[in-house]
């Protein structure tokens, strides 16, 4: 009977596990924004809106390329180290992924203009870095397991002889060792052209343009072993097959893999106070992704006589949009002989965000709802400070960065924060050598299946550093 549906069993299982991979953390994946790419800014805790007189104003404030008087190329470096420390059923795991990527690079042109000015902007940034980590070890002595819970979303349990006949039942009742890891990878690189105008004496407009590219990889192992015996060889999972008895393993994995692009456009606008004091402010308008996901499956049962069992490998590949929502920043700087304060805060509502097509309707109505059951409006917001030594050219920086926790009714524990230090070596007119170092800190849960039966209390670390080099033509 398992020979002869199996096609049909995998098909429907085809369509039920997809579907855990497009959920609403996939759009919070995508709309939460990333800590930029240039040593200057993150070493002044990002609060550059106000600033932005480098390439990098194509990402924070295009507006402030209206400032640049000189030609300039740059490019920055970035490595990115994520520790976490998971908590699982009493048991401390520590697991720990880094990257070193290319995050920056592009060139900034002022035009020849009578009066004013008009400079424009290429190249690109990295806008968000995937990296990430988590594994867990611990015995889960409740009356729950992923075999269970695999009853109602497919039948890889079925077909792994870990039920009955019908497929409905298992004796399998939790009291499982539960253990595992997943790793994620991957960047969006925003592609972008800037443009900036002088409209009026130090009033300054500007525009961004992104064409983004990207991709993303989670590849998670999941294991339940009965490390206690309690399925002995007097139990078996398929009572009509006797090679079922005594219980060993269930091994789950799955990869997603995601092929990104999309676009997006940021406006800005810059005013410089005759108070040595500028203000600034940015729309950023909804990003539209669009995702070329690639899903697979594969899933083993192991018994007491050595009996290994495998599904065939599920394979599935889907295109769908996401809409992130608008981005509203404001912000200042003040600068006064060698010290500049700057501060920021960006509004988002990430009840906005949106599946589109490519999905089941049903599907995309869903998710849609619990966006707008699960998430909350929430004000980030970003302090720095650069102090210039007049010999022998050294900037010295530092800043705070505070991301809020998406989620309704999160502590505050769960919100992001960042401590930034940076430093700046301008040894002539021409070069510049910007470093800055990043500390960040949050804590986070998650759910290997249902809700609070097998959950992991994660404590996170993040550390960046990131190499800016900048020419001045």
């Amino acid at each position: 009977m398992k020979k002869f549906s199996k096609s049909l069993l995998i098909l429907f299982t085809l369509i039920v596990t997809t579907n855990f991979s497009q959920n609403i953390n996939d759009a919070l994946r995508l709309s939460f924004p990333g800590i930029g790419a240039n040593a200057k800014a993150l070493g002044m805790g990002n609060a550059y809106n106000a600033l932005s007189y480098d390439y990098s104003g194509s990402f924070f404030n295009p507006a402030g390329l209206g400032t640049a008087t000189r030609a300039e190329f740059s490019g920055s470096f970035l490595y990115n180290s994520f520790e976490n420390s998971t908590e699982f059923f009493n048991n401390k795991t520590d697991f720990s992924n880094s990257t070193t990527n290319l995050s920056q690079a592009g060139l900034v042109l002022p035009m020849p203009t009578v009066q004013g000015s008009l400079v424009f902007g290429f190249g690109f940034n990295q806008s968000k870095n995937f990296n990430s980590a988590l594994e867990f070890n611990g015995f889960n002595s409740g009356n729950t397991s992923m075999i269970q819970s695999l009853l109602g979303f497919g039948d890889i349990s079925y077909e792994l002889y870990l039920t009955d006949t019908t497929g409905t039942q298992t004796p399998i009742n939790g009291n499982l060792n539960q253990s595992g890891d997943i790793i994620e990878e991957g960047k969006i690189n925003s592609w972008s052209l800037a443009g900036a105008i002088e409209v009026a004496k130090d009033v300054f407009f500007g525009a961004t343009l992104n064409i983004i590219s990207g991709s993303y990889k989670s590849d998670r192992r999941y294991y339940e072993d009965d490390t206690r015996n309690v399925y002995d060889a007097s139990v078996r999972t398929d009572p009509s097959e006797p090679f079922t008895a005594d219980f060993q393993t269930f091994y789950f994995n799955d990869v997603i893999d995601w092929d990104i692009s999309g676009w997006d456009f940021k406006i800005g606008f810059l005013y410089k106070l005759p108070s040595f004091m500028k203000i600034g402010a940015t729309v950023k308008f909804p990003t539209k992704y669009t995702i070329k996901e690639n899903y697979f499956v594969e899933a083993t049962s192991e018994f007491g006589d050595g009996t290994l069992v495998e599904i065939d490998p599920i394979r599935n590949i889907v295109e769908y949009d996401i809409t992130s929502p608008f981005e509203f920043t404001g912000a200042f700087a003040y600068e006064f002989a060698d010290l500049t304060l700057s501060a920021e805060a960006t509004f988002i509502d990430y009840t906005q965000m949106e599946f589109g097509d490519g999905l089941d309707q049903g599907l995309v109505s869903s998710n849609n709802r619990d966006i707008k059951d699960a998430f909350k409006e929430v004000l980030n917001y970003n302090f720095g400070f650069e102090y210039r030594l007049p010999e022998p050219f050294i900037s010295i920086r530092g800043g705070f960065i505070m991301q809020p926790s998406a989620f309704k009714n999160d502590p505050s524990e769960f919100n992001r924060k960042y401590i930034t230090a940076g430093l700046g070596i301008m040894p002539n007119k021409v070069l510049s050598l910007d470093i800055a170092y990043v500390h960040g800190w949050w804590k986070n849960i998650g759910d290997n299946y249902g809700f609070d039966d097998s959950r992991t209390f994660q404590d996170i670390t993040s550390t960046n550093v990131l190499l800016t080099v900048r020419y001045l033509f």
